[in-house]
């Protein structure tokens, strides 16, 4: 059985039983698409199986290597963009204390993250830490010359060979990378480096449960087989459950497509808890980059809240009519906190006093939706008993079976991403790079 739960009664009022049942076959049909691998796409649909495929022997060895760097390391950087990072920060982040950067993180190293940007201050300002601390690379790139991480690897791999020496710069350098071909995989060939395999069938969003996710989560000091373990209990449920009422995935998919030809275009991903605030970002990733296409696709937007009802809040209450909410909603946090009796009450809150944050924090999420579904906003809900490796395993591969079933439905290759493409060859271009004479000479006269 599974832990994640699915309501869809919040949308009662805009979409009818009716509605999602003329959807049965359809659904069956798009997941019997991804199963068979007969849909678009399908050469990058290696994530499907992949939970039952990681075996014991590969973990033992991920864990021994995350050991080891765990025993030099202070910090450890992330270098990556896209889906080469924002699956391991999501769920680090989510396990993580939310002030773990001014904690003692015991055999732990500190993670922080590069490549997801090319500002030239956060770079320095990284390297100048650096300076101060032990630290080790895990470097993810399928090429190796994606620009921003090919960027902040070569800064980081001089700056570890100049502290630590070249030869042992190699034992603190892993590399993820492609099986046979590219830069990266060159290079740690001829450096000797530590290497992990990113598979071939598998995209970058939907890489989390590859060594790309797997090893920065171990280095970290979570449960990685616990974490595999509970997105296998969601691989298998989805598998074998043919109800569409039953199986969230297929439901959710059906729920939103239905939405979208109702003029609700855009998704708001929506949490009440702080720490998933980098689940809501993998999330957008995960949506947007596999359903925008061909002029079509809901827009994936996300909010934290209660803290965006101050800013978004207003938008989300009274704005452009086209939107629609999905919640996760946690029902049990780690802590027991109760809001404290006041002999003064000025604030006027003692009506909380004895009450548990959770539950006030409850409250206002069940007083927002019912506030956003009169304004005319359906919400779904994504219930999660609490959070650990396990139930986030669930999640992960809930929300990709869904991105696949949803984006065949829509009839887009969930899989591909040719429009990324378009600001790296005017990028190069702008730069001068060798090969792209004749758009350097026409974008510049566009800027000029």
């Amino acid at each position: 059985m599974i832990q994640l739960k699915l309501n869809i009664d919040k949308v009662a009022g805009f979409i009818s039983e009716q509605e999602i049942k003329l959807f049965q076959s359809e659904a069956k049909l798009q997941q019997k698409k991804v199963y068979q691998k007969s849909g678009a796409g399908n050469d990058f649909l290696g994530w499907v199986e992949l939970p039952s495929e990681i075996n014991e022997d590969f973990l033992n060895d991920l864990e021994q290597t995350a050991s080891l760097i765990r025993k030099q390391s202070q910090i450890v950087v992330v270098v990556g963009i896209g889906g080469s990072y924002l699956g391991a920060r999501a769920i680090i982040d989510a396990l993580n204390s939310n002030f773990s950067a001014l904690q003692d993180q015991g055999q732990s190293p500190f993670i922080i993250y590069a490549g997801q940007n090319i500002g030239e201050d956060y770079m320095a300002e990284l390297l100048d830490l650096l300076n101060e601390k032990e630290y080790s690379v895990i470097v993810i790139s399928k090429s190796g010359t994606t620009t921003e991480p090919a960027i902040a690897f070569r800064l980081l791999r001089e700056h570890l060979e100049r502290k630590y020496g070249e030869t042992n710069a190699v034992n603190r350098i892993v590399a993820i990378t492609d099986a046979q071909r590219g830069a990266l995989k060159t290079l740690a060939d001829e450096k000797g480096y530590k290497s992990y395999i990113i598979p071939d069938d598998v995209g970058g969003r939907y890489s989390v449960l590859t060594p790309v996710g797997l090893l920065p989560i171990a280095v970290a000091g979570f449960n990685i087989a616990d974490f595999i373990q509970g997105a296998r209990n969601m691989q298998v449920f989805l598998k074998q459950e043919n109800n569409l009422y039953a199986n969230p995935a297929a439901l959710y998919a059906v729920v939103r497509n239905i939405l979208y030809r109702k003029g609700k275009t855009t998704e708001i991903l929506a949490s009440y808890t702080p720490n998933l605030m980098y689940f809501v970002e993998w999330w957008k990733q995960l949506y947007g980059e596999s359903e925008g296409k061909d002029n079509k696709g809901i827009f994936p937007a996300g909010v934290n809240l209660t803290t965006d009802l101050h800013s978004m809040g207003q938008y989300i209450q009274q704005g452009l009519r086209n939107i629609f909410e999905t919640v996760i909603r946690v029902e049990n946090p780690k802590n027991n906190l109760k809001i404290p009796f006041d002999n003064d009450n000025l604030d006027g809150l003692n009506f909380m006093s004895g009450k548990r944050l959770s539950y006030v924090n409850k409250m206002a999420e069940e007083g927002t939706m019912l506030a956003h579904i009169d304004g005319q906003v359906p919400n779904l809900e994504v219930i999660l008993p609490h959070i650990d490796e396990k139930v986030l395993g669930e999640l992960v591969y809930f929300f990709e079976m869904a991105c696949a079933i949803s984006g065949y439905i829509l009839g887009v290759n969930p899989f591909d991403q040719p429009g990324v493409e378009a600001y790296k060859k005017n990028m190069f271009a702008l730069l001068e790079k060798p090969g792209f004479e004749e758009q350097t000479i026409a974008l510049k006269k566009r800027i000029s």
